[in-house]
């Protein structure tokens, strides 16, 4: 497993994160605590992933109610320090705990669910630590603050920001950079090849200050694994039959026509789909990291296989611009 640097962050990750989203919900929607990914097949998960050579882990204060976090920082407890030491955890927080409590960036808000997130994971500091949203109630600046007062303090390594715009990201950094704070090393958005708006607008501001990009939903909520198919019901339990409001927008005759064509490159290369999509992603220079979330330890099969290609420039150009 390649590893680079997060930004300019100090922190080495691997090109594949654990996303852990699904363990004991479906991200943090209240909906759906207690379900989701159980506490057994999850730390199968986090076994599998670890032997992958995956040692970046991806969570929030909200995945599952506290449930995800609480997990892994029992799957941490009980391996040796080999193991403990090799893992940088990444959390997020702005979304509420629970149905009617609060959420948001306040400086009181980060700063108490930050040590509430330590004691879940049983953990002295945080490697990446990230606003999940961006909140429009609370100036920037005052997040920022809060931020830099837990790099200061030791408690986190570096900060990064989840579902930032462009223009938001900029104005973060430009903040940073004139009160001399602590700045957001890197930005974690949805990305993959059905979903490459953020090659347009937030690539150009990583470029420009040197940030790294990590992107979650590479195989866009189930729809690059082939399991949707045209004139079919979706198949229940999945994505879209539990929280498919991000990806409803997918369901037309153009993307179905792009999908087939990715079968057909698939097959041709003998990999999954998923494989295919997982390595086109690998291959795009602007992403440090791939964000996975795996509901089983067979859906790390993808990974597998990406790892085992190498599309060449103009194969990713070709793979991209069939949803173009």
């Amino acid at each position: 497993m390649e590893r680079r640097e997060l930004g300019r962050s100090g922190t080495v990750v691997s090109r594949v994160a654990l996303g852990c989203g699904n363990f004991g919900g479906v991200g943090s929607a209240p909906a759906f605590f207690g379900q989701g990914t159980p506490r057994d097949e999850a730390f199968r998960i986090m076994d599998a992933a670890s032997d992958l050579g995956i040692t970046t882990f991806d969570t929030a204060d909200a995945y599952g109610g506290g449930l995800s976090e609480s997990w892994i920082g029992e799957w941490l407890a009980s391996k040796d320090a080999a193991v403990r030491d090799t893992i940088a955890i990444e959390t997020k927080t702005f979304n509420p705990m629970d149905a009617g409590q609060d959420h948001g960036l306040s400086r009181t808000r980060v700063l108490r669910q930050l040590g509430t997130s330590l004691q879940r994971l049983g953990v002295e500091r945080f490697a990446l630590y990230t606003p999940h949203d961006f909140d429009p109630d609370v100036p920037q600046e005052e997040t920022i603050r809060a931020f830099d007062e837990l790099v200061r303090s030791g408690k986190v390594g570096a900060i990064g920001a989840s579902n930032f715009t462009a223009d938001q990201l900029a104005e973060a950094v430009e903040i940073s950079e004139l009160e001399g704070l602590a700045r957001y090393e890197w930005v974690q958005s949805s990305f993959s090849l059905l979903d490459q708006h953020e090659a347009k607008t937030v690539f150009p501001v990583c470029h420009e200050h040197g940030l790294g990009f990590e992107a979650f939903s590479p195989l866009a909520g189930g729809w690059l694994t082939g399991k949707y198919r045209r004139n079919e019901a979706f198949p229940a339990g999945s994505r879209m039959t539990q929280r498919p409001e991000s990806y409803l927008r997918f369901a037309d005759e153009r993307v179905y026509d792009a999908l087939e064509a990715l079968a057909r490159e698939a097959g041709e290369r003998g990999v999954s789909m998923a494989g295919l999509a997982l390595a086109w992603l690998l291959a795009t220079p602007d992403v440090t990291v791939v964000v996975v979330g795996p509901t089983r330890t067979e859906h790390l099969d993808p990974v597998r296989e990406a790892l085992e290609l190498t599309p060449s420039p103009a194969e990713r150009d070709s793979l991209g611009a069939l949803f173009a």
